[in-house]
């Protein structure tokens, strides 16, 4: 994989302008704040973010991947101002779960999630 960052542009902070990859491709549908049981256990933004992050990767590793294959992930939050009054906690969960590889990143605020309780759901594609 190589990271694009095109000359002159300032560095992103917690996710790559773009990615160029090679090799077999995993999708992994939106995955949300609940336990394999889907259950929620916390109705708090972080912890859902937490359980989202790992449901995310137990779906890489049927695949055999890790976080370092990811390539793009798709974020759908339900509060923007929640999100960015929480986001040094949220950098702190991300990072302790997926390290300091940042893929191309979008993110969207959303009206509200299928699951009702959802605060979360990340989209991801890696590349093996």
């Amino acid at each position: 994989m190589r990271v694009l960052h095109p000359e002159g542009w300032p560095r992103p902070r917690g996710y790559a302008n773009g990615i160029a990859a090679e090799g077999r491709l995993v999708f992994v549908a939106g995955q949300i704040g609940w336990d394999e049981s889907q259950v929620f256990r916390s109705d708090d933004l972080v912890e859902q973010v937490r359980q989202a992050l790992k449901n995310t990767l137990a779906v890489l590793a049927e695949a055999g991947a890790g976080p370092e294959r990811v390539v793009r992930m798709t974020w759908y939050i339900t509060d923007k101002r929640d999100y960015l009054d929480r986001s040094k906690e949220i950098g702190a969960v991300y990072r302790a779960l997926m390290g300091r590889h940042y893929p191309a990143m979008a993110m969207v605020e959303v009206s509200a999630l299928m699951e009702d309780r959802a605060k979360v759901e990340i989209e991801t594609t890696a590349v093996l």
